[in-house]
């Protein structure tokens, strides 16, 4: 099984949107109505590189993704939004099956999250999209995931919420199981 990590384990979509949103505010630059959904699934490589070129953050991608990143991790230390049941279901299902992570967060933000939320130790493989070559909607984070469970990708299930996600999962040839998720 093969987990992603925003709007699956923590309520975070709204919190990487406020703090991009924060970014280009403060760079006194407008945030234009389709931003949010252009940027779901993206990686930071590519979401920093639209803030700077698309939004004209007079920033260089690099330096606009560790502002978001930073911004993101505070967030999360003072409270992690975690889903209800998300934890119990992660441990529950790491009893019977190797379990990977398959996320757009940046690896910063995925070992917060697991060391919050005692999960280390539950997952055999974690990957940032940051780490392959393509965001999703590009398969390459679930490939990749299953490459290091050391599964064929059509012997494992994908759980995801967003779209980009879920034709992530479907790319890579695995099961998906969609989670309904109202952000």
């Amino acid at each position: 099984m093969v987990f992603d990590l925003d709007g699956v384990l923590v309520q975070s979509e709204e919190v990487w949107d406020a703090a991009r949103r924060d970014l280009v505010a403060d760079s006194g630059r407008r945030w234009p109505p389709e931003a949010t959904s252009a940027m779901m699934g993206m990686s930071s490589v590519e979401w920093s590189r639209y803030l700077s070129e698309r939004l004209e953050v007079p920033a260089e991608p690099r330096q606009i993704s560790e502002r978001v990143v930073r911004a993101v991790a505070d967030r999360y230390r003072r409270r992690l939004p975690w889903i209800r049941g998300a934890r119990e279901a992660v441990a529950r299902l790491a009893a019977r099956w190797p379990l990977a992570l398959a996320t757009s967060s940046n690896r910063e933000i995925i070992d917060l999250v697991l060391e919050a939320g005692d999960l280390r130790g539950k997952f055999a493989a974690t990957v940032s999209s940051e780490e392959v070559e393509h965001g999703k909607p590009a398969p390459d984070v679930y490939l990749e995931a299953a490459r290091r469970l050391g599964s064929a990708p059509e012997r494992c299930v994908a759980v995801e919420d967003s779209s980009n996600g879920l034709l992530a999962g479907a790319a890579a040839g695995m099961h998906v199981i969609a989670i309904p998720n109202a952000a």
